[in-house]
């Protein structure tokens, strides 16, 4: 299909739709009520979205003076900083030095499950750069964690952080499905968790189930990919509401041959093994099959974050699209469906699959109008050069425009040769096709022998803090080589965001 061909398919999709961009902080964090008048009809009738940004002013990049709220479970960041910490640590420490902090580190309070002291040691050279640890052993995440979906809101009177995440606890050889939930902050660093279920509009925890019906695409765990906050004038709210786009998974295999020799076992989702163990839920054999299921994007609503109503799509297991045929590039799942608004009528998904063919992860593009039916318009980035960090492909793409230049800033997961996996950076002028590597090295590696992320680090998820400054804060899931996982930060430095550091603590 050419340019033109692309261009008449998409503007033949639903023409009456309205999206402008709007500011208000207030109106999606105070929610009221959630009526969608389309649930559960069979034709979705015209709307009108209404975006809404969450950056309404500057900010400066750093708070000093933050901390968790008295009374709430603080365990997230197992290493919170004292306002004297120094604005830089050393990144290099001698292996048996590692070796102490993370014997320590495994041995503390925080890591049995108990809550830390807000004043807890700053960060060492183990957990440098770590701000969201897996759960207490009672928890509902206390086996994984990972999708970080992090959004900053500012108001004249505060700011606020959510990040919305997957989780699962694993309870001896009974492992949960993948959940989604939440946590707040007031500084993005200090995270306010819950241990169970999410019950009022205020309350942290576990916030979405996987699908109960048996023809769902979603009932075998679900993960969170993007949040996008507009009005609409079919949804009867007095706010705009939350839409949350996610991968679901089903317990269908997706069956497929390889025609390249893998380095790595080939699964979907990508699962951790701690200590080996991957609490019952893996049959990888180690030729480059592992355990892949079928995944495809599914859509939910919801006006304070944490009760959603989900969205059937045209798909009949009530996905947004379904895979491509035999021989296209995205035949065996689709993941981590990330969209961006762009302007008035086009909202675009950046997903992943791997394409059998190439033998490599690849990203692909697909336009909407409405938010809900979409148009594949194909493969947009593939595997890079031999050699390189992300040669066997890319993957978990987060796509953000730059609210400094307006140009559209891909950060994705690179899997090399071997399997590991970094972060890598691309641009595009348009956010369609035209998309350019910054760099041949990678923003972001695993950390040295030893630490808490030194064996991958991915799913990636860009924050842009100030904006004449062009700063930007990169969450991302590190894995370590004992299989435990967590979720860390690192910033940009000034103007390049080749180059991202560890966070190391506030700067006063």
């Amino acid at each position: 299909m050419d340019a033109s061909s692309l261009s008449m398919a998409f503007s033949s999709l639903n023409p009456q739709i309205s999206l402008s961009k709007v500011s208000n902080f207030q109106r999606f964090t105070n929610p009221t009520t959630l009526i969608p008048s389309w649930v559960s009809s069979t034709t979705k009738p015209n709307t009108t979205l209404t975006f809404v940004s969450s950056n309404t002013k500057k900010f400066p990049p750093f708070i000093p003076c933050c901390s968790t709220k008295p009374g709430t479970s603080a365990n997230s960041d197992t290493h919170s900083t004292p306002e004297n910490e120094p604005s830089s640590l050393s990144s290099q420490a001698s292996e048996s030095d590692a070796a102490n902090e993370k014997e320590a580190f495994l041995s503390s309070s925080s890591y049995s499950g108990s809550s830390p002291s807000p004043s807890s040691p700053s960060p060492s050279s183990y957990s440098r750069g770590l701000v969201f640890d897996l759960g207490p052993s009672n928890s509902w995440d206390n086996a994984e964690i990972g999708s970080p979906v992090v959004k900053r809101f500012l108001s004249d009177e505060e700011e606020r952080w959510y990040m919305w995440y997957h989780g699962r606890n694993c309870d001896g050889e009974n492992p949960s499905c993948d959940l989604i939930g939440l946590a707040i902050s007031s500084n993005g660093v200090h995270w306010e968790r819950g241990g169970g279920s999410a019950t009022s509009s205020s309350d942290v925890g576990s916030v979405m189930n996987c699908g109960k019906d048996w023809w769902a695409f979603d009932t075998d765990g679900i993960r969170p990919s993007e949040i996008v906050i507009m009005s609409s004038n079919r949804v009867r709210a007095s706010s705009a509401v939350y839409w949350l786009y996610y991968t679901g998974y089903s317990s269908e295999s997706a069956e497929f041959f390889p025609h390249h020799s893998l380095g790595f076992s080939l699964e979907n989702p990508d699962r951790c093994f701690i200590n080996d163990v991957n609490c019952g839920d893996g049959d990888g054999d180690g030729n480059g099959k592992g355990k892949v299921l079928k995944s495809l994007p599914g859509l939910a609503i919801s006006q304070d974050g944490r009760h959603w109503a989900r969205i059937e799509g045209e798909h009949h297991s009530g996905a947004l699209i379904d895979v491509g045929s035999e021989k296209e590039w995205d035949a065996l799942f689709i993941s981590s469906p990330q969209v961006v608004y762009h302007g008035s009528g086009d909202l675009r998904m950046y997903y992943h699959s791997f394409d059998v063919e190439k033998g490599h992860f690849a990203v692909g593009i697909a336009r909407s109008r409405d938010g809900m039916r979409w148009l594949k318009l194909g493969k947009i980035m593939g595997g890079g050069k031999p050699g390189l960090f992300d040669e066997f492909g890319v993957m978990n793409a987060c796509v953000t425009r730059n609210r400094r230049d307006g140009t559209y800033i891909m950060a994705y997961e690179g899997v090399g040769a071997d399997g590991r996996r970094s972060i890598g950076l691309a641009a595009s002028l348009d956010g369609l096709k035209e998309w350019t590597r910054v760099h041949d090295v990678p923003i972001l590696k695993p950390s040295d022998k030893g630490c808490w992320d030194d064996k991958d680090v991915g799913s990636p998820c860009l924050v842009q803090m100030d904006i004449e400054a062009n700063e930007w804060r990169l969450y991302y899931r590190g894995v370590g080589n004992g299989g435990r996982v967590g979720i860390g930060m690192a910033n940009s430095e000034g103007m390049d965001m080749r180059i991202f550091r560890r966070w190391t603590g506030f700067h006063v």
